[in-house]
C-alpha cells in the first residue's frame, strides 16, 4: 500500500516506487490512498493503478470555516484508513507525504504493520518527522537528515523518477521538431511545475523581447493558472522565439532540447534535473514551508552544481543571468557534470530493496 500525494513531488515518486516493486513482482497487488480532490485521484489511475480517497485536508494559514472542519475530516480519515488497511491487509505500507500519508501510516503503524516513510525534501515536514517515530525504514533524497530522524533508520536513495528522464540520449533531433524549435540555437526550458509560478511567467514577461534579440528559443511552460494571461501577452508581441506552453507532458523530450534550464526547486523537480545534467537556475519558491525549496536548491549549490536565483530578484535579473551561461561555456559544462555526479538513477529500485527487506 502507498499513501499520500497533493502534488507532483509526491505522486510521481509514489508511482516510481510501484512500478519498481510491479516489475519484480508483477502478480502483487499495489493499492494507493489519496486525498479526495487532490491531484493522485487522477493520475494514479492513469498509471495502471488502483486508489482509495480520504477526506483529508491541510489547515489553512488563516482562520477559514475549511479549519473549523478540520478535526471532523481527519477523524472521518483515521477511521476510513484503519477500514482501508484491515480490507487490503498490506504486508507493507509506504508514505510518501501529503494530507493522507498520515492517517494511513498511523493505521497500519497501529497494526504492527512495517512501515516505510519515503522524504523527497533536505527539510522533512512534521507529517514526516511524526510518522518516522514507528517507521521502520526512512528513505531519504538528501546526505544529513539526521537532524530530522532517527540515523540507523535512514537510508540515503535518493528520490525515484520517471524512467523516460533516464534515457534522453539521441532524442534532441526529435525534441526540436516535436515542439518546433529550430536548429543551432541556443534553447532556455522555463518550468514553474504543472500549476505555474508567478515570478518565473513574470520575469520572462520582462525579458523576453530581449532574449528573442539575443537568438536565444524558450520553451516555456507557463503552468494552468497563468496560461491563457501569458497567452495573450506573447500572441500580441509576434515572437517567434518564444514557445509558450500551458504544460509539457513530454519532459524527456524538453529536457533534451535545452541547452539551459530554469526551474523552481521542489524535490521532484531538483532530482530529475540532476539525472538531465545540464546547466541550472534554480529559482526557489518562497510560499513553501520551511522554505524547504531554498534548502533544496542551495544542497546543489553548495557543490558547484547549479545556481540560485533569489524569487525577488529574479524579474529584472534573468536575462543577465542567462547571459553568463550562455556566454561561458566551461561555467555550463561545469555545473552539467557536478549536478549529474549527485544523481541518484537507481533510486526506486533501492526502496524496492528496502521494502523487501521489512517484509521478508
Amino acid at each position: 500500500m502507498i499513501s499520500g500525494g497533493g502534488t507532483g513531488g509526491h505522486i510521481y515518486p509514489a508511482i516510481a516506487i510501484a512500478n519498481a516493486w510491479k516489475e519484480e513482482y508483477p502478480d502483487s497487488e499495489v493499492l494507493f490512498v489519496g486525498a479526495l480532490g487532490k491531484m493522485e485521484m487522477q493520475k494514479v489511475p492513469e498509471a495502471g493503478y488502483r486508489i482509495e480517497g480520504l477526506p483529508v485536508a491541510g489547515l489553512q494559514r488563516k482562520l477559514t470555516l475549511e479549519n473549523l472542519k478540520f478535526p471532523f475530516k481527519l477523524l472521518k480519515s483515521l477511521n476510513q484508513a484503519k477500514k482501508i488497511v484491515k480490507d487490503f491487509k498490506p504486508d507493507v505500507v509506504v508514505g510518501v507525504g501529503g494530507y493522507a500519508s498520515g492517517p494511513v501510516l498511523y493505521a497500519a503503524q497501529s497494526k504492527g504493520i512495517p512501515t516505510l516513510v519515503q522524504e523527497q525534501n533536505s527539510y522533512a515536514g512534521l507529517t514526516n518527522k511524526i510518522l518516522a517515530k514507528k517507521a521502520r525504514k526512512i528513505c531519504v533524497a538528501y546526505p544529513n537528515m539526521e537532524q530530522f530522524f532517527p540515523a540507523e533508520k535512514i537510508t540515503y536513495t535518493g528520490n525515484p523518477v520517471r524512467k523516460d528522464i533516464l534515457e534522453l540520449e539521441g532524442k534532441r533531433e526529435k525534441a526540436l521538431a516535436h515542439f518546433g524549435l529550430e536548429e543551432g540555437k541556443k534553447c532556455i526550458l522555463i518550468l514553474g511545475g504543472s500549476l505555474g509560478a508567478r515570478t518565473l511567467n513574470q520575469a520572462v514577461l520582462k525579458d523576453m523581447k530581449a532574449l528573442d534579440k539575443a537568438g536565444y528559443q524558450v520553451l516555456w511552460q507557463s503552468g494552468k493558472f497563468y496560461f491563457k494571461e501569458m497567452l495573450e501577452k506573447t500572441s500580441a508581441s509576434g515572437l517567434k522565439n518564444i514557445h509558450l506552453r500551458e504544460f509539457i507532458r513530454e519532459m524527456d523530450l524538453a529536457y533534451a532540447a535545452a541547452d539551459v534550464i530554469v526551474s523552481r526547486a521542489g524535490a521532484l523537480s531538483v532530482s530529475e534535473l540532476s539525472l538531465v545534467g545540464k546547466p541550472v537556475i534554480f529559482i526557489p519558491s518562497p510560499n513553501v514551508a520551511e522554505d524547504h525549496q531554498t534548502k533544496n536548491a542551495m544542497a546543489y549549490v553548495s557543490h558547484g552544481a547549479a545556481w540560485l536565483l533569489k524569487d525577488r530578484e529574479a524579474v529584472g535579473a534573468l536575462k543577465t543571468k542567462l547571459d553568463e551561461l550562455m556566454q561561458d561555456t566551461a561555467i555550463g559544462e561545469a555545473l552539467g557534470k557536478n549536478i549529474k555526479e549527485l544523481a541518484k538513477p537507481d533510486a526506486a529500485i533501492a526502496i524496492r530493496k528496502e521494502l523487501e527487506k521489512l517484509v521478508a
